[in-house]
């Protein structure tokens, strides 16, 4: 029979639809090709970019030019600018503003042909050195309410350039999304003065049936309420709610971390199409009328990352009620990555 669950961290119900069940190989299916031509993201192509904004490059070459490790720069494409005032201001019953904001890539390695399941621990690790610079240097500017880093794997998950790369927007106005799990961890905390995530993390290490990796400093696991098949969360187990305060020794256990669990995902499911978000404090800046804006967050909030392969798609279902339904029992999913060999995925 299939049952209804509840996910008290995203506030919405999932149908684990069991009696639809599906198994990891039926998920198997031939991946959309990018057409090709010159990368503009390859060494030798630097010029094809804009300015590049950070770079690891250990042999000291100077900037946009081959030598680097991990580059950022500029969206060639911006979906806000990073120029200008806000200018809020209301058009009848709405509201608007201008565009203001940053969109950044960050180009994961100069090989055109690996991905980010590729990388060694030490590769991984200076991916995510860039992302923490990156917030770092962000959210000095008092204009943005979020920062959000996410990487879209495949065409199905809305890749248009195959070279490996993740993508970093700064909003003015914090996301539905955020609020809701912020909101909800603050709510939690004033009631019970203990993180919510905290508590799920110890629960799903007290059952076991939904995690797939844990080392001690990491959990990976399928939560309760997983939204699609073989959705994934990854959270450190020792509170933390903003990611870039991370030393580089938890940096690299995170590498090592989010590279084996990759390296699971396509063992199974064959290099499916995924996408992952992390989800981290925003800019702690003081509101002009609000003095307690989101100043509980080192208390109540707990960074984590959430992964999920793009195996299904969102149907009138999804969209008419905000319900998700989930073939795959995240017991099932969880099971299958735990037992597979990370190194089996030629």
């Amino acid at each position: 029979m299939s049952e209804l669950r509840w996910d008290p961290l995203k506030m919405l119900w999932v149908i684990i639809a069991q009696e639809r069940g599906r198994r990891p190989n039926d998920f198997l299916l031939e991946r959309q090709p990018f057409k090709t031509g010159v990368c503009p993201f390859c060494y030798g192509q630097e010029e094809k970019t804009p300015q590049e904004i950070f770079a690891i490059r250990p042999d000291g070459s100077p900037p946009n030019w081959p030598g680097w490790k991990v580059r950022v720069i500029p969206n060639k494409y911006p979906a806000l600018g990073i120029e200008g005032e806000l200018e809020k201001r209301g058009v009848g019953l709405h509201d608007a503003m201008n565009g203001i904001g940053a969109h950044e890539v960050i180009l994961e390695t100069p090989d055109h042909d690996r991905h980010l399941a590729d990388l060694n621990t030490a590769e991984m690790t200076d991916v995510l050195r860039a992302y923490r610079a990156r917030l770092l240097d962000l959210r000095k500017d008092t204009r943005f309410r979020y920062i959000l880093i996410f990487k879209n794997h495949g065409l199905e998950a809305g890749a248009s350039i195959p070279h490996s790369h993740s993508q970093l927007i700064a909003v003015p106005i914090t996301p539905p999304v955020a609020v809701t799990e912020l909101s909800v961890c603050k709510e939690y905390y004033s009631r019970k003065e203990r993180c919510l995530i905290c508590d799920l993390l110890q629960q799903e290490r007290s059952s076991g049936e939904r995690v797939v990796r844990d080392d001690g400093d990491f959990l990976v696991f399928a939560p309760f309420a997983s939204c699609f098949p073989f959705e994934l969360r990854i959270a450190p187990l020792r509170h933390s709610h903003d990611f870039a305060l991370m030393n580089d020794q938890e940096l690299t256990a995170l590498a090592e971390t989010l590279r084996d669990t990759l390296r699971r995902l396509r063992s199974v499911l064959r290099d499916p199409p995924f996408n992952f978000v992390l989800h981290t404090a925003p800019p702690m800046h003081v509101r002009l009328g609000k003095p307690g804006y989101w100043s509980s967050l080192p208390y109540d909030f707990h960074w984590h990352i959430e992964l999920v392969p793009r195996l299904t798609k969102i149907a009138g279902f999804e969209w008419g009620t905000g319900f998700y339904m989930n073939p795959t029992p995240p017991e099932d999913a969880a099971r299958a990555l735990r037992e597979a060999d990370p190194a089996d995925f030629a």
